[in-house]
């Protein structure tokens, strides 16, 4: 998973890399994205049964070539858990930062754009007992993403996206005197609203 992990990001570096000079002369558009979603995740968290969780995220996009743009942005989301290693009535909440490179492309016979997004995560999960109290904290670390989705025309300057993708991040929690590695990894479903400016 780690190697893994290590060529996504790596690629996402290179990428980044061979198309940075051009962002100085590029005069494509910026867009902003609030999308809600619901998530089922691929496994358990530790001992947890986590199921389906729900969260949101802003994102904020560059298109500094008509099809390639780079994004970054801010999510939370929820998975609850009735018995885990940490108790009855479990939240375990990731929030944290999302990055990557995001290509757009026409599907010329229909009246819709798609796109593809590929990128990391610098999250970490909190976990809040029955009383909204935070009783573990895993610390930020990095795990990787990837999704499509189609871009819809809806009005003027404004796109919904409606998307799927898959999410990856490896942590740490404790148990007791001793921590547990535990791996959030889910796919989510999920639509956008999209501003151009």
């Amino acid at each position: 998973m780690k190697t893994f992990l290590n060529g996504v990001l790596s690629l996402v570096v290179i990428l980044t890399i061979l198309v940075a000079p051009q962002i100085i002369i590029a005069q494509n558009p910026w867009s902003l994205e609030i999308r809600g979603g619901l998530h089922n995740a691929t496994q358990e968290l530790g001992d947890a049964d986590i199921g389906t969780g729900l969260g949101f995220e802003a994102t904020i996009t560059y298109s500094f070539m008509p099809n390639l743009g780079a994004y970054t942005g801010w999510g939370w989301n929820n998975f609850n858990a009735d018995q885990s290693f940490k108790g009855s009535d479990i939240d375990f909440e990731e929030t944290g930062y999302t990055f990557g490179l995001q290509y757009m492309n026409s599907c010329q016979s229909l009246n819709f754009d798609y796109l593809i997004r590929a990128g990391g995560i610098y999250n970490h999960i909190e976990v809040e007992n029955n009383e909204g109290d935070i009783v573990d904290d895993s610390g930020h670390g990095l795990g990787w993403q990837a999704g499509a989705g189609l871009m819809i025309p809806f009005v003027k300057n404004w796109t919904i996206i409606p998307s799927v993708r898959y999410r990856a991040l490896s942590s740490e929690l404790e148990d007791g005197n001793e921590n547990i590695d535990v791996d959030l990894t889910y796919i989510s479903g999920g639509i956008g609203f999209s501003w151009s400016f």
